[in-house]
């Protein structure tokens, strides 16, 4: 039988540990923070100690699996998860923390069977990862976002400012530009674009395809 003092180290090193996570989330204004972070660990660990004093209470009696509600707390944490998450355009956001609510609700029922250094090396890392590896994140993204273009079109008076006013209806910024001038009239221009989180390339590639006199576009990131 685990003992009252037990269980209010348990509920209290849950409270600790899912305040780290969602202090991290606080932060950066992430629709689950500080709080939802340390209801979803401590409601966990609480589902956990009901299973054993069920366990413990029944086991002479019947054949009872203490598991059972912590899975069902491991599955049920998605509906949680997916209020989070949101879709703007063609990105979605919200993922990271949808996740980290998932890891704070298994670090709960870690705490709740008493598997202490579990939850607190999963804390560490969970923690490390959103606080420090956000920022080779966002180095990765701020790379990827860089797309180089290559279009083949006429060569015309006012071609390049359609192309250019086409990018920036999209919010697409143009960085650097080359011009290459065929012998029939045609022009090869390259461009290296930054462009935002919610544009795809493909967008990209249809939008400037409806351009009077541009032939071909390819992009190569």
């Amino acid at each position: 039988m685990v003992t009252t003092s037990q269980i209010l180290i348990r509920l209290l090193v849950s409270i600790g540990l899912s305040s780290l996570i969602g202090f991290e989330r606080e932060t950066i204004k992430r629709p689950a923070g500080f709080r939802t972070h340390i209801l979803v660990c401590v409601g966990s660990t609480l589902v956990m100690l009901v299973s054993l004093y069920i366990f413990d209470l029944f086991k002479h009696q019947a054949n009872i699996q203490p598991d059972r509600l912590g899975a069902q707390v491991i599955s049920g944490i998605g509906f949680l998860g997916a209020g989070t998450i949101i879709r703007e355009g063609s990105s979605v956001k919200g993922l990271t923390t949808a996740a980290g609510l998932w890891a704070t609700a298994c670090i709960g029922l870690a705490v709740g069977v008493g598997f202490y250094l579990g939850a607190i090396l999963t804390t560490a890392l969970v923690f490390v990862t959103l606080y420090l590896f956000s920022k080779v994140e966002k180095h990765i993204k701020s790379r990827r976002n860089y797309v180089n273009i290559k279009i083949y079109s006429i060569n015309k008076p006012g071609q390049l400012g359609e192309i250019g006013k086409a990018l920036g209806c999209l919010g697409v910024d143009i960085t650097n530009i080359n011009l290459e001038h065929e012998e029939d009239n045609t022009i090869i221009i390259r461009m290296l674009v930054k462009v935002p989180d919610s544009i795809m390339e493909f967008d990209i590639i249809r939008e400037l395809k409806k351009i009077e006199g541009v032939f071909e576009v390819s992009q190569k990131n």
